[in-house]
């Protein structure tokens, strides 16, 4: 038996451990407690707050592109879906199933999602997105089955629908995901990972002011997740874009360049507007909105006719004989050598250890003057003249002055400046001296010289304007949307000016009226409506067959320069022979002056039986 006094020192001692035990626990609490609210108190709050609130995108509407009519979009958005995750709400044992399952739902590979989830991540509170472009049924079923799939999400995200493809792609160009480090580049302008981004044309060049602002929805819950609190920042539009562009000329443009390798650009010369920028081969932008856009963006840029690229603003070609028409103004500026004086050509000269021919070899063109040796494009004239009266220095001077060698300044991206070459640069390229065979060569356009067909109409836009160039541009207007109104327009700038007179340049257009009249052009040129003037090229590239053909032209001649419209047209070497270049330029000029489609414009001109026509014909039927 237990005595009294041995039971009250037993229950005595189990009160005393109880009690050290009970003060234990509580000291424990209070410094667990402490650390909580105290030491890791912000980390506790934040994700409290990541519990509780929860923030959903809403979506900025991109703003429409329109033609100069601004009637009809050229490019709108259509309603689609991106479906999100977050990882760190994925319980770590339904990882696999919840991947798979919305693998199947929306039908890509298990391993496509993995991929954008790696472990890296699958800790984070931060919302990815999975895929865009997902259908209404398949966020139904997702909907159906979200119980299962925690941490899954979706949101509205409008996709891009080019209605104009063709020739319109290098204008508009697509826009696509952001990149991470396009990401790093406009994080600060409010960019985020969720983000559609321009990446050529207009879509790049002027994507601030296309994307708008997202909103976001906030909603606050409580530990069941019921909402106490929703909070909505409404999104704003992105402004819509008016372009210079006229829908029908440029229709017209590329329906005539046909399905020839090369580029087509009209211009007005009074005010730099673009009424038609077309390059050929083109694609279709909407490839780059459908879910395997990376495999068809390298086929794309594997393609060895290379339809990303913009002929008319990023390519460069040697000039051939529209050169002439910087030579013609130069030779008349400078008055060292008569433009009634002549100068014989038998179709060949030796100078130094090479015979250098004229295009039309034995026996030449005879004696010609200046209006005559344009119009005829001889090169025996200007190669004699320059070689023996103005020199390089001129040459270089006048091209500068044209803005050969220099950015034009179009509202495109990547524009390529061609090549203006100088004693001092053969020098430090080549290592050799410059030589009167170079001067030759380049006062008929040949050598090293480049241009682009951007460039070569703001040429021919600087004789017709009286000695100015305003720089080119293909946004006319931007528009609010919601209150459809105007909120700036492109202002009219000058980009050059000739220091000339007047009677250089009025001289100047009547030899390149001539050119159509009795010149080389005048059966391509003949227009039985329009009077109008311009200058063929034929440029040079290693072949035997094959040639660049060239043509700037402008009309009506003796209009006004703001009731003028001037047109470059090159096809590339690369296609089979036909000159179609100044039959191009013609048929171009007579439907943007009378309004009318490509075979209106080629009845009007009596080309229906060419060869040339039916070939372009047959691409568009």
């Amino acid at each position: 038996m237990i005595s009294d006094y041995n039971y009250k020192e037993l229950v005595t001692q189990k009160l005393r451990i109880v009690t050290i035990l009970i003060w234990f626990t509580i000291i424990c609490f209070i410094m667990r407690l402490f650390y909580i609210q105290i030491i890791n108190g912000d980390i506790f709050q934040n994700q409290r707050q990541r519990n509780y609130q929860r923030s959903k995108l809403i979506p900025a509407q991109r703003g429409e592109i329109f033609d100069r009519n601004a009637d009809v979009p050229l490019v709108s958005n259509i309603d689609s879906f991106a479906v999100d995750i977050v990882p760190a709400e994925i319980p770590a044992k339904d990882f696999s199933t919840v991947i798979t399952r919305l693998a199947e739902i929306l039908k890509v590979p298990v391993s496509t999602l993995q991929a954008k989830l790696p472990a890296s991540v699958r800790k984070s509170f931060q919302s990815i997105e999975l895929k865009s472009g997902v259908s209404y049924e398949s966020v139904v079923a997702i909907a159906e089955n979200l119980d299962s799939l925690a941490g899954v999400s979706w949101r509205s995200k409008p996709l891009r629908n080019y209605l104009t493809t063709g020739s319109f792609a290098h204008i508009i160009g697509y826009v696509g995901d952001i990149t991470a480090d396009e990401l790093k580049s406009y994080y600060n302008k409010g960019y985020t990972s969720t983000n559609i981004i321009g990446k050529t044309g207009i879509e790049k060049q002027y994507d601030e002011i296309l994307k708008g602002n997202d909103g976001r929805e906030m909603r606050i819950v409580d530990v069941l997740g019921r909402p106490l609190e929703t909070k909505v920042e409404p999104p704003s539009s992105g402004k819509n874009i008016i372009l210079t562009i006229d829908r029908n000329v440029q229709l017209l443009a590329e329906k005539t360049l046909g399905p020839r390798t090369g580029a087509a650009v009209v211009l007005k010369p009074a005010t730099g507007e673009l009424l038609a920028l077309v390059s050929y081969p083109s694609y279709d932008q909407n490839i780059f909105v459908q879910e395997n856009s990376g495999a068809n963006y390298l086929q794309l840029l594997n393609n060895k006719q290379k339809p990303l690229l913009n002929r008319a603003v990023d390519s460069s070609y040697p000039p051939g004989s529209i050169f002439k028409v910087i030579m013609t103004v130069g030779i008349l500026n400078e008055k060292v050598f008569p433009p009634e004086k002549t100068v014989p050509c038998l179709g060949e000269i030796d100078f130094g250890a090479r015979i250098f021919r004229c295009h039309i070899r034995k026996h030449g063109h005879g004696h010609l003057n200046l209006a005559q040796a344009l119009s005829q494009s001889c090169d025996i004239y200007y190669w004699t003249v320059f070689r023996e009266y103005l020199k390089i220095d001129k040459i270089i001077d006048y091209c500068e002055a044209f803005g050969f060698g220099q950015a034009t300044g179009i509202d495109l991206p990547n524009e390529n400046t061609g090549l203006l070459p100088t004693p001092t640069w053969k020098e430090r390229t080549y290592h050799e001296k410059w030589l009167d065979g170079d001067t030759m060569n380049m006062s008929i356009g040949q050598g090293f010289n480049l241009v682009s067909p951007l460039q070569a109409a703001n040429m021919l836009a600087m004789v017709v304007n009286d000695g100015v160039i305003y720089k080119p541009h293909l946004v006319k207007a931007i528009v609010d949307p919601v209150e459809n109104k105007i909120v700036s327009e492109t202002e009219i700038e000058v980009l050059h000016r000739l220091d000339v007179s007047a009677d250089v340049l009025d001289q100047t257009r009547k030899a390149l009226h001539g050119v159509t009249l009795d010149g080389e052009a005048r059966y391509a040129m003949a227009n039985p409506t329009y009077k109008l003037a311009g200058k063929t090229g034929t440029a040079e590239v290693g072949l035997q067959d094959r040639w660049h053909s060239w043509m700037v032209a402008y009309g009506p001649y003796g209009a006004k320069p703001e009731d003028s419209v001037v047109v470059a047209v090159v096809v590339e070497a690369e296609n089979e022979w036909e000159w179609w270049a100044p039959y191009a330029a013609n048929i171009i000029l007579q439907g943007t002056l009378a309004n009318q489609t490509f075979d209106e414009a080629v009845q009007a001109l009596s080309f229906q039986y060419l060869p040339q026509v039916k070939k372009s014909q047959e691409a568009y039927e």
